[in-house]
Order: C-alpha cells, then structure tokens, then sequence
C-alpha cells in the first residue's frame, strides 16, 4: 500500500493545539468532517474511543495511530497530526505524543485500515524518518518525506531478496539468521520488529530473513532453504506461528517486544549458539533457559476463551436457526419442508448445535497441548455430548485432552531424533486419543453426566424464589464489565444450560440477555431525559445505543463507562440485576443465544421479555441520570 494515496494535504494538522487525548483526536476528527470525508463525526469518534478501550493505540516513541472502520467515513484518509509541544496520550511508554495518524476507513473498504496501518509501521521504525517527519513545515513536504522513503523501502527491500535468493541453496551459514515477527492483532508491532531486527543486523553485518504473520497475512515467507542453512531463529511472536518447519533448529522463542526493544541481543544470542534446540513436538532443551510462567488462573482462562471462542459461531448460528425452526413448526407444523431444513443445518444430530461441545473441547485441548491434542479434544467432547455428559464434560474432556499430550511430549522428549517423525503422525494422535477416550469413558463421562444431570435437575425445579435470585446474578454479571470475565462467566454458564436438555433451554439465556440489552439502552435513555449532565457529543452518541441495546451489544456503554465507571457501571448493574430477576420471576424463555430485539418474539412471553428489559433500562436510566454530575462540575 501507498501511504501518500491516503494521506490528503488539506486534512493534515501542521501544528495542533491539543494538550490531552480527547482534544486531540476532536481536533483531528474536525480535520477529516471539514474535507468533507467522514458524514457522521459522533459516530466516527465513538469508534475511535471504542478502539482506544482495548488499548492505546498511542504506541511509543512520539506516535499515536488512531483508527477506526465505519460506515461514518466516505473515503479512506489517514490524517497526518503534529504538536510541538506534545500531546499526553496514555501512551504505552507514558512519553508525550507528536505524531498522529488518524486512520478512517469505510465499512466496505476489506482491510484498508489494517494495511495502513502495517504500512505506517514499517516507516515510522526509522527514527531519522521520524525526526524529518518532526520538523516538516508544509503538507506538501510531509507528503514528499513519504514517498521518497517509501520508494527507498521497496528498492532495499527488493535488493535483499535478490541477495538472499542468490544464497539459497548453499548450505550452513553460520553468520545467517532467519527469524519471525507476529503480534495479536499482526499490525504496528509485528513490522516495528520486523524493521528493528533488520536494521541492527544491517548494523552488525549480519545477513537476516524476517517473516512477517501480520494482519496481511503471512508476508516473506521462509523457505526450507533458508531455514536450513540458518544458524538459527528468532521467533518473536506474542501469538501462535507455525514451528513444526524448525524441527532440529536453534530457536529463541521471545515476545514481540523484545525484538524492537533488544534487537542486538536476540542476534547475538542465536549466532553465539545460545538458543534451546527446538523439536517438532514443541519441546526445546536448555539448561539455562527456564521458562517463564503465568498465572494458573490465567492460563485456565486462556484455554476456556480459546474453545469458547471458537464455538461462539456454531451457538449464535445454529441457535437462531434452531430458534426459527421452533417458530415455524409451531406455525406450519412438523412436516412443514422448511422446518425440516432448518432442523437439519441447525439442530439435531446433524446440524450446527451437535457440534458445540465437541468444538469446544477440541479448541481448549489444542490451546493447551498445540495441534496434537485437537484430535483426542474433540473426540473426547464428542463422547461427553452422546453420554449426556453436557458442558460440563466437554470442558473436562478439553483440558483432560490438551495435558494427556503434554505428558506424552514429556514422555516420548527422549526418542532419538531420527524417530521424532513417528510422535505427531503416529504416538501422539494413537495414544493421545487412547487414554483420553478411556478415561473419558470409565471415570469423567459417568461422572459429569450424573453433575449435569443433576444441575438439570435442581434448574428445572427451582422455585421462583432461588430462580430469581440465580437471575438477579446473571444479569448484574453482564454489566459489571460489560464483555469482560465476569460477562463471559455468565454467558458461559447460560450457554452451557442451554445445550443442555429439559425445559431450562434459554430460561439463563433470558436472564443473561436482558442483562446485557440493559447498560446502552439505559445510556440512550438517560442522555435522553438527562440531557444537562452531559456533553453534546455524548447525548449524540447516546442516541447510537438506543440500537446497540436493542441488538444485544452491551459493549455500547463502554465508553461512558470509561469517563465515569463508578456512576455508570453501578446503574447498569443494578437495572441489568432487576431485568435478570424479572425474566426468572415470569419464567421467561428464550430459545436463542443471541440476537436481541430481533429474536425477543421467539420467546414464549414476548411482551414479558420486553417488559423486563424496559423496566430493567428505564430503571438504570434514572439512578444513572439522577446520580451524574453535570459535565461543568468534577466528578466525586
């Protein structure tokens, strides 16, 4: 991508007035709503913020790439900022910011967004760039930096292909490294380390191939040749990458960070042979090379969101499916051909829904034991789903699978290297599948298939009292930390209810859905009726979570959260605890997983399901209207 095809003169901002976040970005967006590229300011900035809650994207060194993906914006633009005198950003390194790119790109624009910003992050490495970038006067020469360093890139770039192609093939080189970049989201700092470790291996006379597992896919792919006359590898990566093509090889595993920050380093210890010798199972040996490690309840939760993320789209998928199935059988009868085909893509023993547990369980077991346990995972799920061993067995069957092949990776660590071959294609998938089918079978289906049985069971005969307050529970949860754990305990938990059989089906899914409409609808209606306590852009924006709360997004509220958490998140907890409570106290069921306004009519009392939401937002609503301080006076 061609920065300069995006980068407009007349939106940049030579010299910005700006002294906090939120100044900065208005007087960027004010920049891009003048040109005349973006048609709706307020709902442009409410994506910006919502991007700046997952975390700053002021990424160090003087540099700050805003962005956001909507419908708001016309055209594509990257708006080119600059401040003088600095601008406190929250930045990762807490150092002031000077330089801002604010990325605006369509809804309809595929990756555009991503690309600039991959872009913008292979330049801004350079810090002689940057301090031209600094002292430019003009648009015109901001415009004229870009280019000329750009076409400088792809010439260099070009040039060490060229260089390394004309190596291939000549065996050993003790003096040549390949390594590896990727981060989670595979934009700024996958190429800032890709750039970092190229630059000081320039330095140091060091020829170097990096790998990129960026947003735009994987880009200067390694060859085998490469990788085998390498005197070994750098893989810095805060995600998984592909590490079976190592097998045999020196190779220094690291976050992503350390290869911008420690360049030097990280060359110096591969070429001085002082990375583990890593084995295709995903075992390396070293002595003095300990490895780090993270928290049990981290680790746990990693794992759990691995499988639950994955099985997300068969829940919301089959679900609604299975739900509109349910509607048309009762409206056209059972012989009806499209129930039919709905029952058979979405429920049953064939569709979406018989597949949940199993994928769950598959996931979870390859986030703990890599791709060898996603077999015996799934399997071992499977077997708890026929046993009517339920969620709860699928989630034992997950993590069972994933640590019976990390045992087995410790167990078979030893075996001469020429039989390695035989563990990923024979060992690990015979025995893997083996013991945790087994074990499965005889001890944890039996067990859990009694436990879900039994929470069946008590759901199903729950009074109205302890039904209530198990929905008071749930609903408060949703909003607490609206898409944080406590959100995703609770949706879990009405998930695994509702895969379950009897006729608790979607009685927590109520409750958890009616909790999760309540915070943005109940920011829609206090910057309705409450309009002095907050700013213009916020009541504008409080008319956008009208729609979020009636789609089940609760992520709507998190920027009002974020200026005022204590006001904001406890209204939400309490009108989403009454809006859970209410759905258990009207036994409200709701045989979707997702889906909001748009699927309350498959509930078998709509009018109540609606009442419960209404009561729950109209509620949170006023204690939050009531309870805020005017935007003039300083929150207690």
């Amino acid at each position: 991508m061609k920065i300069t095809d995006l980068l407009v003169q007349e939106t940049m901002v030579m010299n910005m007035q700006a002294t906090k976040k939120e100044e900065a970005i208005d007087e960027l967006i004010a920049s891009l709503a003048k040109s005349g590229r973006i048609n709706d300011p307020v709902l442009f900035k409410e994506m910006i913020l919502k991007r700046e809650q997952e975390s700053s994207t002021g990424i160090g060194d003087g540099i700050a790439m805003p962005h956001a993906k909507t419908k708001a914006v016309n055209q594509a633009t990257v708006v080119f900022g600059r401040s003088e005198k600095g601008v406190d950003y929250e930045a990762l390194d807490g150092q002031p910011s000077y330089l801002f790119f604010m990325i605006a790109a369509p809804a309809d624009a595929a990756d555009t967004h991503l690309q600039a910003l991959a872009a913008l992050s292979r330049l801004l490495i350079d810090q002689e760039f940057v301090q031209q970038l600094k002292q430019a006067k003009t648009p015109a020469e901001v415009t004229k930096l870009f280019d000329d360093r750009q076409q400088e890139k792809e010439e260099k770039e070009a040039k060490e292909e060229e260089e390394q192609a004309a190596g291939a093939g000549t065996g050993s080189d003790e003096k040549f490294i390949v390594a590896v970049t990727a981060c989670p989201t595979g934009i700024a700092h996958t190429y800032m380390a890709e750039d970092s470790l190229k630059k000081k291996a320039e330095e140091l006379g060091i020829p170097i191939k990096v790998e990129t597992n960026g947003s735009e896919g994987v880009k200067h792919a390694l060859t085998k040749d490469e990788i085998a006359r390498a005197a070994g590898v750098i893989v810095a990566a805060d995600k998984k990458v592909e590490m079976a093509r190592f097998d045999g090889k020196r190779v220094l595993q690291t976050p992503v960070s350390d290869a911008i920050r420690r360049p030097e380093e990280l060359i110096n210890k591969v070429l001085e042979q002082r990375a583990p010798t890593y084995h295709a199972d995903g075992t390396a040996y070293n002595d003095d090379e300990p490895a780090g490690k993270s928290s049990v309840w981290g680790t746990i939760y990693k794992d759990l969101m691995n499988g639950i993320s994955h099985m997300l789209p068969f829940v919301v998928g089959g679900g609604i499916l299975l739900a509109i199935s349910f509607l048309i059988e009762n409206t056209a009868g059972e012989n009806s051909t499209i129930f039919k085909m709905l029952s058979a893509i979405a429920g049953g023993e064939t569709g979406a829904f018989h597949f949940l547990i199993a994928i769950l369980a598959g996931f979870i077991a390859s986030s703990i034991g890599d791709r060898p346990a996603l077999m015996p995972g799934m399997v071992g799920g499977y077997l708890a789903s026929s046993s009517n061993a339920g969620f709860l067995g699928g989630l034992a069957a997950g993590f069972l699978a994933g640590y019976v092949i990390v045992f087995l990776k410790k167990i078979f660590a030893g075996m001469p290297q020429t039989l390695s071959g035989l563990k990923p294609i024979l060992i690990f998938p015979v025995l893997g599948l083996l013991i945790t089918g087994a074990l499965m079978y005889y001890i944890l289906d039996p067990v859990f298939k009694w436990a879900n049985t039994g929470l069946i069971g008590a759901l199903n005969n729950l009074g109205t009292g302890n039904a209530v307050i198990l929905g008071i529970v749930l609903g408060g949860m949703m909003a607490i930390d609206m898409g944080g754990p406590f959100n995703k305990a609770a949706y879990t938990f009405a998930i695994g209810v509702f895969t379950s059989s009897g006729n608790t089906n979607g009685l927590m899914m109520a409750a958890v859905m009616a909790g999760g409409m309540v915070p943005p609808l109940a920011i829609a209606i206090a910057t309705t009726f409450f309009k002095n306590k907050f700013t213009e852009e916020q009541k504008k924006a409080g008319i956008t979570n009208y729609i979020l709360g009636l789609s089940f997004i609760t992520e709507g509220a998190i920027p009002f959260a974020a200026s005022d958490p204590l006001r904001v998140l406890g209204s939400s907890v309490i009108g989403s605890a009454i809006a859970g409570g209410l759905t258990q106290f009207w036994h409200i069921n709701v045989p979707a997983p997702h889906g909001g306004i748009f699927v309350v009519f498959l509930a078998n009392h709509a009018i109540l399901f609606l009442v419960s939401i209404i009561i729950g937002a109209i509620v949170s609503g006023l204690v939050l209207g009531i309870w805020k301080r005017p935007p003039e006076q300083k929150a207690a």
